[in-house]
């Protein structure tokens, strides 16, 4: 198995992945997605803790051939001298290098960006962690949702008279991902534009990613002296807005802010009389009776079908929308229309599916090729292949625990 060519617009691209679970592995992926060449290394018998997250299927973690699609994977062990010797061969190759250890890791190997920048002078490094390489929390461990938590996007999930809630997912790590890829090309862009410029360190913290995200909320407070805070499926900023049962037991989410969209939702549930309700006049007056107007549509809802709600919505261009499970995502006509989802070769199982490139680009075909797979699968490719090694040396480095 083999990443073979890769195309889009960053193909020659030379990334080094030596991070671990989700975030950081994840803009590692994204860069991948565009056609960079990505090699992951893992920690010789001990490999990534995603290994072991589920879900699993015959033991194998499903959420790790994902992460780590189209990944070269090397088992490197960088606290030994043959092994940083070999990191350091790989590095004068390399644009770019993301890592997410604590701070003082790297440089606690000796492997400091004054030494990183000897090897590479030009050298891309995104160092990722909870909290930032400085400040009194800058030593402390971080998952998705310790950034969720202290980000505060937990603080206002959930129903108002509920506890705080986090979202099924780690999105915390999502968020986290897609901020360091694009840090990465910011980076990357500047180098382009002067051969000159020297490397870049990019402080990442991922709790600080949270709080970007959440845009408004600091100036909030500031002007307003008001935090957020929960309004469960109910939108504070559009009316009306929910998410709706209706009479068959399916489940709906109703949005739309502007006038017109009120104008055809409106249409849709034959109740144009609320367009002359001056409660109703205007976003922010729905906002200020979005409870009368939401009950509106709760009611409607209730008393039919979801074909029916659907089509009506669909004839008068109304913004609802079926809240669909993974099954139901995955047969949807418009996701099978765009062939979003990709079948790729997997060692393990032959074949599997998962998203395709995100965004599309008109003139490059930027495809994932391959599921992620066992740990070392690429060591004599890289090592022997690319660095030159001797087959005699794979078996010293594999008796000596460097790989």
């Amino acid at each position: 198995m083999t990443t073979g060519q890769r195309t889009g617009p960053l193909a020659g691209l030379k990334v080094i992945d030596l991070a671990t679970i989700v975030a950081a592995p994840s803009a590692a992926a994204l860069l991948s997605d565009y056609g960079a060449e990505v090699i992951k290394i893992e920690l010789p018998r001990v490999g990534d803790g995603l290994r072991n997250f589920p879900p699993f299927k015959d033991g194998k973690s499903l959420w790790w051939k994902v992460v780590n699609r189209d990944k070269r994977l090397l088992s490197l062990d960088l606290r030994k001298p043959r092994g940083q010797e070999i990191f350091k061969s790989l590095l004068r190759d390399c644009d770019v290098l993301i890592e997410n250890f604590r701070p003082g890791t790297l440089e606690k190997w000796g492997l400091d960006m004054d030494t990183l920048w000897r090897e590479q002078p030009r050298l891309v490094v995104l160092r990722a962690t909870a909290f930032g390489q400085t400040g009194p929390y800058a030593d402390r461990p971080g998952f998705a949702r310790i950034f969720e938590a202290m980000g505060g996007m937990t603080y206002i999930t959930g129903e108002p008279d509920g506890a705080p809630m986090h979202v099924g997912f780690p999105i915390g790590d999502s968020i986290g991902g897609l901020f360091g890829a694009l840090g990465v090309m910011a980076a990357l862009w500047k180098r382009a534009a002067d051969p000159h410029a020297p490397g870049e360190e990019i402080d990442l913290s991922l709790t600080e990613a949270t709080i970007k995200l959440l845009d408004f909320l600091p100036m909030q407070y500031d002007l307003l002296d008001k935090s957020q805070e929960r309004s469960g499926n109910v939108s504070q900023y559009a009316a009306p807005t929910g998410v709706y049962q209706t009479r068959d037991g399916q489940w709906v989410s109703l949005s739309g802010s502007t006038d017109a969209l009120f104008l055809a939702n409106c249409r849709a549930i034959g109740r144009e009389d609320l367009l002359s309700d001056t409660r109703f006049q205007g976003n922010r007056n729905r906002c200020l009776h979005a409870q009368a107007v939401n009950q509106i549509f709760k009611d409607w809802f209730g008393a039919h079908d979801l074909d029916d709600v659907l089509e009506r919505f669909r004839l008068h261009e109304g913004t609802v929308a079926p809240v669909y499970s993974a099954c139901q995502m995955v047969n949807d006509p418009q996701v099978r229309a765009r062939a979003f989802l990709q079948t790729v070769p997997d060692h393990e199982f032959g074949e599997v599916r998962m998203p395709g490139v995100v965004p599309r680009f008109r003139n490059d075909d930027c495809r994932v090729s391959r599921s992620g797979g066992d740990m070392g699968w690429d060591n004599e490719r890289i090592l022997v292949d690319q660095l030159g090694l001797s087959a005699d040396q794979l078996q010293e480095l594999q008796r000596d625990g460097v790989i």
